[in-house]
């Protein structure tokens, strides 16, 4: 596969990879598509082959989940509802349903989903790592404050003029 084509297609995959319950997947329409085949073509053979999909590799939506992942701005054409809930594939269903396909492209662009799950895995981890910093800092700064505060205090008493000393009155005091 050439190297802009590669680049166009692994932009594409991480665009298709959502987040439902907790898990990074893709739709099974997604998925066909990038693998090169009718989704109906890629659910028969999850279904022929359903010990290779343990709910950890894939799972069907429920309603709620089917409403919530269309979006809103897409309409369907005439005859196009939807009749069945779609499969979700993490990055291991995406892998198996590849060698279930058993074609060249099916091969080819698997590796270009692993590398756009590890990618995203990896940014993920990264934005975990700069948030737990991000929320050292506040508790650092925030327990400062009192202390920046009496510093400044600290030297505008420092700054300010001396008192006068208090004169002695001269003559006789009773």
């Amino acid at each position: 596969m050439p190297k802009s084509k590669a680049l166009v297609l692994f932009d594409r995959i991480e665009r298709v990879i959502l987040s439902v319950r907790g898990e990074r997947v893709i739709l099974d329409a997604d998925l066909a598509a990038l693998y090169g085949v009718t989704t109906k073509r890629l659910n028969e053979q999850v279904r022929r082959n359903r010990d290779r999909f343990p709910p950890d590799f894939a799972f069907r939506l429920s309603w709620e989940e089917t409403r919530a992942s269309r979006s809103q701005f897409a309409t369907l054409k005439r005859g196009r509802n939807i009749k069945f809930r779609p499969y979700v594939f993490t990055e291991h269903g995406a892998i198996m349903a590849a060698n279930v396909l058993n074609s060249k492209r099916a091969v080819t662009v698997s590796v270009l989903v692993v590398r756009a799950f590890v990618r995203l895995r990896g940014m993920l981890a990264a934005n975990k790592e700069l948030a737990g910093r991000l929320d050292e800092l506040e508790r650092k700064v925030a327990g400062h404050d009192g202390d920046i505060r009496a510093l400044v205090e600290a030297i505008r008493q420092l700054m300010a003029p001396p008192p006068e000393p208090a004169r002695k009155r001269i003559g006789f005091h009773s």
